[in-house]
Formats: C-alpha cells, structure tokens, sequence
C-alpha cells in the first residue's frame, strides 16, 4: 500500500512539475514581449496649461485630459489614506500583487459562474499602474498575466510612494479630470490640500466607475460607494467612528469647476494669449505641456475698461431707440421652460433674461429666466418683477422696418411672450431696466508705455456675443488720430509747432478724377500753425504738410511706428484712410509717450515649462549689478534699455505737447475735465463710421474706436470727440485715482518760446493769443512770415496729377475728419 501511495505521489509529483514547467514556460513566452517598465522614471503625463493674470489670479486652463501634476510629498496623508482603503489596503505589504485578495476575488467568481453577474478583480494599486501605463484594458487572462509580471518587477524598481505618486497622478475621475489634483478642482474647486476625509473619501470611490458614481446622476450611490469607503478607513485605523459619522452625515458639495475662462471681464484677453500660446508652441503644447503663463493683464483695469466701454456703447445705442425682443416665446402654459432653453449672455452677468407677461400703460410685469442647477436641471421657482415706464424710456421710440416710430404707451411696443434684457436695479427691490444688445461695436487697448505691457482689452461688447476681437483682429480706418504720425515725421525732418501752414481749398487731380477734401465743418482757417492744425484737426493743413514733405516720408514714419507693414504712398493715406488696428495704434503713440523708443506689445509676461523653467520672458532689459550678493556703496543698478529709437525725443515732446493742446482747447476739451496732463487725439472717418480716441499719461496710454461690424455711419455729428473721448474719460478717471499727476518731461536742451497762436512769429510773453511753445536747440519761431502752401500768385490752392493707384485711394477714403 505504502508503495502505491508512493507511486501515485511521484505520478503527481512530475504531473505537478509538468505544469509548472508548462506554465513556467508560457509565462516565460509572455514575458518576451512585455513593454519596458523603465519608462515610467520618464513619465510626462498631458498636463494642464494654466493662464494668469499680472497678480496671479487665474485666468484660464486649458486640457485634453484636466490633470496638475503632484508630488506624493504634497498629497495630504488623509487623501492617501482614502485611495489605499478604497483600492489596495495592502499596498505598502505586498510585492506588487495582492494573494489574499486575489484569493478572494478567485473564489468570488466560482461562485458568481452562471449568475450573469460580472466578475470581480482583485488588482493592486501597482497593477492598475501597469495597466493604465504600460497594457491595454482587455479583459483577458494573458493581460492579467502580463500585469502580474509587469507589477513584480515595477515594485522592484521603483519605491511605494514613487507607484503611488504615478497611481494618483494618472487615474480618470470622470467630468474630463484626471489625477488627484485635477479632480479635486473639477468636483470642488479646491486644492488637494483642501480636501475634507468626506470630499477624499468621494474621490476615491470615483475610480472604481466615475460614470457609476455620477454626483447628480447617481446621487444615491455616489453616497453609498462613499460611505464604505469611509467605513474602511475606519477599519484600517485612518480615522475615527466619529470622523466617519460626521462625514457621513455631509452631502457630497459637488460643485463642479466650469471649463473656459475663470477671470470676470477677460475672455477677450485670455483667448487672444491662447491664440498666441498654440502659434508660438503648437496646439500639444498648449493642451498637454503644462506651461504656466503669467500674462500683463491688470484684472481691476480690465474691469473698469469693460464697464467704460459697454457703458458708451449702449448710451449710443439706446439714443437709437429700441429694436425689438430677442425673440418671442409662448406664455400660455408654464413659461418658464422655453425661457431656459433661450441663450443669454454668460459673460455680461448683470443682465438676465426675461419674458413679457403683461404690457400696460405703466411698464411691464416681466417673468425672469429660471436658474439651472449644476446637473441642468431647471429650477421650478418662477420669479416675477416689473419695470417701469421710466426704466424702459429709450423704447418709447421703437424701430419698425427701418423707420423710427415714437410710441404712447410701452403696449404699443410689448406684448406678452417677447423675450428681453433686463438689469436689476439696486435701490429698488423687484425692479429691473430694460436693457438692449448694442448693434454697434468696438474695442479697446490700455498700455504701458515703457514696456509695452497690454494692461486691459476690450474686444467687443460680449464675449458671449461675438468672440471677434475687435482691438486687435478688426481692421478699420483710424481717421484723423493718424494725423499724429504726419505731425511728427514733420517735426523730425525740420519742421516746428510754430511752423505755419495754409489752411485753405485744395484739389487735387488723377485724370478724371478729383479729390477735394474739406474740414470737418467745412470752413477753412487761413494760415495756422502746425500746433493750431492738430489741436483743431484742419484736413486742408494736413494735406498740404503730407505733400510739402512728401508721402513717401510719411509712409516710412507710419512703418516705422508700426501703424502699417506697407503704406501706399498717396495723399489720401495722410488722413488716415489706410485700415490698421486697435492694438499697432496704440502702440504707435506709446512711442510717443516713451519718448520716441520702440516698444514690443505683449500680452505675456513669462512663459515656465511644466518643471519651473522659464521659456520665454518678454523684458530682456538688461541689468548689471541688479544681483549683487551686497552693497559696496556702489551706485544704484539701472535696467539698460536697448529699444530702437525711432523718434527723436524732442520730437516726441513737441507732438506730446501738441496732443496736450488737442485735450485742453482742441477737439476732446472734454477729456481735460480730469485734470490730468493728458495728450491725445480725436479721430473719425469718412461719413462718420469710426469714432477714434487715443490718449496717453506720462504712464498709461489708451485708445479705442466704436463703430458698426459692417462699417455704415453712426450718425451726422458722431466723432471721435463726442463718442470715443468720453469712453476713454470715464476709463482713466477710475484707473488713475489715488495716483500723482505727473507731466510730461522736456528733454534736456529743449528750450521754450512764447509765440503767437495765428503766424508763428515771437510775441512777448503773457499778451493774448500767446503760447510757450517747445523748439530744438537750433529753431525757433521765423525772423519772417512764410507760409506753407501758398502759391507763388498768392493762391491758396494748387492742383497735381496723381497715379492711377492714388486715384483709387482717392475714391476710396480721403478718411480723417475729426
């Protein structure tokens, strides 16, 4: 007996030894082909790219996958301790797998055979790292062989925390987030060190099936997945009985983090820095490189140049009379759902939308739009206001088929089921305003004149409208505040403010064709000074300049600023008709204002890769001894400005001064209600359809244009003065609050005369109709009278054939007015 049992022992002895050996060698055959684990030292997972403001407010972020990379030395321990209960209690014991609870998950699925139900696993943390990272997710046993294998030898390699540090980082948690840090932000906004046991305990029951465990969706089982896990860290001693109550007695708090643009105000700035971003980098950058950038953005700037702007535009805009609802819904039943299907706008929160329940004599009783809640959901409560006739005055002249008709009573333009805007007005509770969307348009640039340093832009009324970014992709005839450039090319080739110039009719011919370009108010003024013609913004004294020196002169002046890449050489072009932008003309006076240096536009200040180092930075000023270990009594450090020169700085001063003029007694007198020293300039187009202002502080240069996308006339008497001046007003009045007045400096050497305002010639100080006018050393006011333009008969005009090319310019603009 003893001898059979033998035999049948050494019979199951080799059998046993053949399997092994068979299965030994089909591991073995496995193993052959397993991808190298020695990439995860290199692991480069997509990573966030995150846009800020100048004072580290963020502005946006941008992902394929939302994930921000951490270290396991910044995940809090109770966050772990969450994910380990949750996936792999045994994580810091075992050598890659699990056997007690792959036995588990064994004998779980024997008896679950037949059943239909789906087979569980029993995957460690460090096989769910081989998986994600280095396999595919094909349910087969030649997989979960290879994860085996794959999870020995990474355990080998790498330490607990690095394979747990690689585990946190890369797992999907659902709503587009992955890894912890991205999902912290996504489901509560907050930073992973923010979490509390009931938010970790939540985000650790999400990778298991992010779907399954839907917050709004799956509300109860959300909860249910959550407080096991919660109980488990009971079990393993992470937390409290008590802990686990009270966190048990939480509800869930998502509150999901929108995607786009976080900044209030700056979607126009943050999609031109984006835009910027994928030119410079490439689209995989942007989306997976995890670059840091800090952008120029002034985020209180930014605010005050949005509400100047939407504040100008809609003052023109209700002075046009009211133009009808946004659409019309029907009120018979439960108004409140097609009235949440309507599109608002996102980005202009003070207005909401409303439906017109009941039109009377007195005003509207409106119903406002039903909030959503975070899942969707349409909120059932449904709010009722008025607003009064007062509120809604500008209605009273509606526009009908183009006509503009004068209405008795606010019936006569509502009726019930017309869907408008409306604003809440704060010293009246359950008031609201009417409130329309502007049909016209424009944009706005603040800048730093020493740096070029974008502070705040303004790219339209609503972002949410229309994402056409109108100060820096709209092109538009800037009109007369080109006259600037023409000044100062003159003052760097010989001319002087008190240089005189005939202000008086002119024709010029092109075969049969002829140009006569008029003043704004079509008179002319006779002989005036160069300082007289842009302060009063004479067209007749600016063509007659832009001939006596030459266009092709001008045409290099407006290349050299910027304004232009190539500008035609034609007379027209001296009033502004050529198209630029927002953005190359404010860069253009910012010259100016800097005192002739060339400066670069930018949005960005810095550029860091996802490890910290810096990329690109924007000021590569120099400065020596700015890093200096100590003080040596040496003298201060000084940034070294390397910029081009493209402006004498006298000349610079002098048209400076000459815009000083424009503000004080020329065409924007209103601006010089601030009492600040201010330079700037006016400028309209041909038939009025810009309205253009562009000023500067010693500090701060602004400019901006309104006009209609599809250019038409605003209006007999819209100019820049009138329409763009006050927007510009209303924005610098804020922004330089509390801040010195200081002036503009004169270069060393300049030297001052007083003059008279009509010929030019020395007056003695103080008598009327003087000014102390800015000379270079060398000029001063004529010994002589000698007027520019004046023919040798005496006449006050002069003809000239033009190109074919100059004749089309001719028809096609002739631009600055105002």
């Amino acid at each position: 007996m003893i001898r059979l049992i033998g035999y049948f022992f050494g019979i199951g002895t080799a059998l046993a030894l053949l399997v092994a050996g068979a299965v030994a060698l089909y591991i073995a055959s496995l193993s052959k082909d397993l991808p190298d684990y020695e990439v995860l030292a290199n692991y480069e997972p997509p990573v966030t790219t995150r846009i800020h403001a100048s004072d580290g407010s963020l502005m946006a972020e941008y992902a394929h996958e939302r994930r921000l990379y951490l270290p396991i030395q910044a995940i809090p321990d109770r966050v772990k301790a969450a994910f380990l209960s949750a996936e792999d209690k045994n994580f810091y014991h075992h050598p890659g797998i699990d056997p007690t609870g792959l036995a588990r998950a064994v004998i779980t699925n024997i008896q679950n055979m037949g059943s239909g139900r789906r087979q569980v696993g029993a995957s460690t943390i460090t096989q769910q790292v081989a998986k994600n990272f280095l396999l595919t997710s094909d349910q087969t046993y030649e997989r979960k062989i290879k994860e085996m294998v794959l999870s020995f030898r990474i355990e080998q390699a790498y330490s607990k925390d690095r394979i747990l540090e690689l585990y946190l980082n890369e797992i999907f948690f659902g709503l587009g987030a992955y890894g912890i840090a991205g999902a912290a932000l996504t489901y509560f906004d907050k930073s992973v060190s923010e979490l509390t046991v009931s938010e970790a305990a939540y985000l650790a029951a999400l990778p298991k099936g992010p779907s399954n465990y839907h917050p709004f969706r799956h509300t109860e089982r959300a909860l249910e997945r959550r407080n096991w896990v919660l109980d488990q860290m009971v079990e393993n001693d992470y937390i409290s009985s008590d802990e686990a109550s009270r966190a048990k007695a939480e509800g869930l708090g998502v509150k999901p983090r929108r995607g786009g643009t976080y900044l209030f105000a700056g979607e126009y700035f943050t999609e031109e820095v984006r835009r910027e971003i994928s030119a410079r980098y490439g689209q995989t950058a942007l989306y997976e490189g995890g670059l840091s950038v800090r952008t120029t953005l002034d985020p209180e700037m930014q605010r005050v140049a949005r509400k100047a702007m939407q504040a100008g535009l809609m003052k023109y805009d209700t002075l046009r009379g009211f133009r009808g609802p946004v659409t019309t819904i029907d009120v018979s039943g439960d108004w409140g759902v097609p009235l949440a299907e309507v599109k608002g706008l996102d980005d202009v929160p003070e207005w909401t939308l409303a439906v017109v329940l009941e039109s009377g004599a007195s005003g509207l009783r409106i119903g406002l739009k039903p909030a959503r809640q975070v899942s969707g959901e349409i909120v059932a409560e449904r709010v009722e206001a008025t607003v009064s006739r007062e509120d809604m005055s500008f209605a009273m002249r509606h526009v009908v088929d183009g006509k503009t008709l004068k209405a008795n009573s606010p019936a006569d333009v509502f009726k019930p089921g017309d869907v408008i805007f409306v604003e809440k007005r704060e010293d009246a509770d359950g008031a609201y305003r009417l409130r329309q969307l502007p049909e016209v348009s424009g944009g706005m640039i603040a800048m730093d004149p020493h740096t070029g340093r974008v502070l705040a832009m303004v790219g339209g009324f609503s972002y949410s409208q229309s994402e056409f970014n109108r100060a820096t992709q709209a092109m538009r005839q800037p009109g007369s505040a080109f006259k600037p450039i023409v000044y100062a090319a003159a003052l760097d080739n010989g001319y002087t403010p008190a240089s005189v110039i005939m202000d008086g009719p002119i024709t010029i011919q092109s075969g049969n064709t002829t140009w006569s370009p008029k003043n704004y108010d079509g008179r002319a003024a006779g002989p005036s000074t160069l300082r007289s013609g842009i302060e009063r913004s004479r067209n007749l004294m600016t063509v007659r300049l832009a001939n006596d020196m030459g266009m092709k002169l001008v045409a290099e002046y407006a290349e050299r600023f910027g304004v232009y890449d190539k500008l035609a050489p034609y007379l027209p072009m001296s009033l502004g008709s050529g198209e630029t932008t927002v953005m190359r003309m404010v860069s253009a006076y910012a010259i100016m204002a800097n005192g002739g240096r060339s400066i670069k536009p930018s949005l960005i200040d810095r550029i860091q890769d996802r490890y910290g180092k810096t990329v690109f930075r924007h000021d590569d000023r120099g400065c020596e001894g700015c890093n200096a270990t100590e003080w040596q009594n040496q003298p201060e450090p000084e940034l070294i400005d390397n910029a081009e020169q493209v402006l004498d700085p006298m000349t610079a001063y002098q048209i400076t001064s000459m815009m000083v003029g424009v503000v004080q007694r020329g065409t924007a007198t209103s601006v010089a209600e601030l009492g600040r020293h201010i330079a700037g300039k006016t400028g309209t187009t041909n038939d009025e359809k810009d309205a253009w202002f562009i000023g500067y502080t010693p500090n701060l240069v602004v400019g901006l244009y309104m006009g209609h996308d599809k250019p038409r006339s605003l209006g007999r008497g819209a100019t820049g003065g009138g329409l763009a001046a006050p927007i510009f007003k209303d924005f610098v009045r804020t922004v330089v609050e509390g801040r010195p007045n200081v002036d503009f400096k004169a270069p060393e050497g300049m030297h001052f005369v007083s003059i008279d305002r009509k010929t030019g010639m020395q007056a003695t100080q103080g008598q009327p109709g003087t000014i102390m006018e800015a000379f270079k050393p060398g000029t001063g006011p004529a010994d002589s009278y000698w007027v520019i333009g004046m023919g040798e008969d005496g006449s006050s005009g002069y003809g000239e054939a033009l190109s074919p090319q100059a004749s089309q310019a001719i028809q096609s603009g002739g631009g600055g007015l105002y």
